[in-house]
């Protein structure tokens, strides 16, 4: 049973990992998006950078969220724990930022952006705030 929740953690870290590296880059490309709204050529290539990225990240996304439910149901994680409580919280933003990105990405495809690119680098950063407070939450459990 230990060894089972040793592969259970690992295999969430990684699939978390590697869908915020996907959280973190996606936003970097509408900020080029932005910037490049008047070349075509340039444009389309980005929008097709985009949308592979924000598909896999979508795959990926999947099993980090399977993974983590999974601990939880499978070792009674999360009873009495308000620190989980806390990082499901923080998860369900994250969730809702990454499903932003589908809606941004659709205005894109559509010639309907209206932010600058000063605004999707702001944009940029909420994925590294949420995954501080989660990792924080993480390793101090602080309630």
């Amino acid at each position: 049973m230990h060894m089972l929740y040793l592969w259970l953690k690992i295999l969430h870290i990684i699939f978390v990992i590697s869908w915020f590296a996907g959280l973190f880059y996606l936003p970097r490309i509408f900020v080029n998006l932005a910037q490049n709204q008047d070349n075509p050529i340039v444009y389309q290539y980005l929008l097709g950078m985009s949308k592979r990225l924000l598909r896999f990240m979508t795959i990926i996304a999947i099993p980090a969220i399977i993974f983590g439910l999974w601990l939880m149901i499978q070792f009674n994680i999360g009873a009495g724990m308000g620190w989980l409580h806390a990082k499901l919280l923080i998860v369900g933003f994250i969730l809702l930022y990454h499903f932003s990105c589908f809606k941004i990405h659709r205005q894109f495809e559509q010639g309907k952006n209206t932010k600058s690119h000063i605004f999707f680098r702001w944009y940029n950063e909420a994925p590294l705030l949420l995954l501080l407070v989660v990792v924080t939450l993480v390793i101090l459990k602080p309630f």
